[in-house]
């Protein structure tokens, strides 16, 4: 009556919806951010939780669940004991010699031209630079952090609440999957809304359980090369490269310069070290990663630069690591909506003809 457009109304509804769920998503970014970390913490522990269910046939899976805390407890504290104190240890003893390194590295070399020194030395004044200005940041928020003691409290409150959702995660996923697929009715739609929340199911499995494959290749690589190579503070370095290996693509870049710069002022053979950080990043990047990740994240590199600075502006470090699966989850609904249209025109096309 009044010129309105059913179809139209009904997507303008549906649009606005969209919107109000994003917004409301941005303004729970903290919340948000930290069930994920549970739910792909569930997905990483998940594995280990059916071989123990499996193993214990007439006992509940809680008992199961239990089992596989203790192990994971077990298992972090093993590697704090043997590998966390060395790192702490390394950390320190850099932070003492790298003044003197530097000064060390920035003096010039008889055996090199003129040029190349002048080079040398304004690379070293663009690194001392940088360090003196994140330092002096660092040292002007100083003052604030005994007022901000109760914030970092309630963030370390984080690293109990995770393991808690993710035992719920665990405990009830099949549950939850159930009131999930309750809320459609049953048909076509439910199908494809099963078949969908399975694929999500796979790619995050695959996903998380591939990046701590992939970091733990990275730590084992580099610690053994700079263990040959007698290079300081390697048992340092492999760990940030092992942790920067979460963040997709800067994350590797970032830890390949800090490598690179301790290597230059240590004295250690830096184009022996460029050549491995590049032989190791091919072998990562293109046999072991699609190896290992399998079908279910294959996302073109400039939307994963795209989705890691985009994350970045929006959540911080929080959603860079988060980019890359919400990237490949946008991609799922992509493919199996075009496709339930695809499908639909050709059933459409079929009746005419009939």
């Amino acid at each position: 009556m009044l010129g309105l457009d059913k179809n139209a109304a009904r997507y303008t509804w549906t649009a606005a919806l969209v919107l109000l769920a994003l917004w409301l998503v941005y303004i729970l970014r903290s919340t948000v951010f930290v069930f994920t970390l549970a739910l792909l913490f569930a997905y990483l522990l998940s594995p280990l939780v059916n071989l123990l269910d499996r193993a214990l046939p007439n006992r509940t899976r809680t008992l199961a669940l239990a089992l596989s805390y203790v192990i994971f407890i077990g298992l972090v504290v093993l590697v704090l004991s043997q590998i966390g104190i060395r790192v702490v240890d390394q950390a320190k003893e850099l932070s003492k010699k790298f003044p003197d390194m530097m000064a060390r590295w920035e003096q010039p070399s008889p055996q090199v031209s003129e040029n190349t020194n002048s080079v040398k030395a304004e690379v070293i004044r663009t690194i001392r630079n940088e360090l003196y200005k994140r330092t002096s940041d660092i040292m002007h928020v100083l003052p604030g952090v005994s007022l901000k003691f109760l914030a970092v409290a309630s963030d370390l409150i984080y690293v109990v609440i995770v393991p808690v959702l993710a035992f719920f995660f665990i405990k009830d996923g099949e549950v939850i999957r159930s009131h999930l697929l309750g809320l459609v009715d049953s048909g076509p739609l439910r199908s494809v809304v099963d078949s969908m929340m399975e694929d999500i199911h796979l790619l995050l499995a695959h996903y998380m359980r591939a990046l701590v494959l992939l970091s733990l290749c990275t730590f084992t690589a580099y610690s053994i090369f700079f263990t040959i190579l007698g290079m300081p503070f390697g048992i340092l370095l492999a760990v940030l490269a092992m942790c920067l290996e979460f963040i997709p693509m800067i994350g590797p870049l970032s830890a390949a310069a800090a490598i690179l710069i301790v290597a230059a002022v240590s004295g250690t053979h830096i184009l022996t070290v460029l050549i491995f950080l590049v032989a190791f990043r091919m072998l990562q990047d293109y046999v072991i990663s699609p190896h290992v990740m399998g079908q279910g994240v294959e996302l073109h590199p400039l939307l994963v630069l795209f989705g890691v600075f985009g994350g970045a502006e929006v959540a911080g470090v929080a959603g860079s690591f988060i980019s890359v699966p919400v990237l490949a989850l946008a991609r799922i609904l992509y493919l199996r909506v075009r496709r339930l249209r695809a499908s639909q025109v050709s059933m459409e096309t079929s009746s005419r003809i009939r």
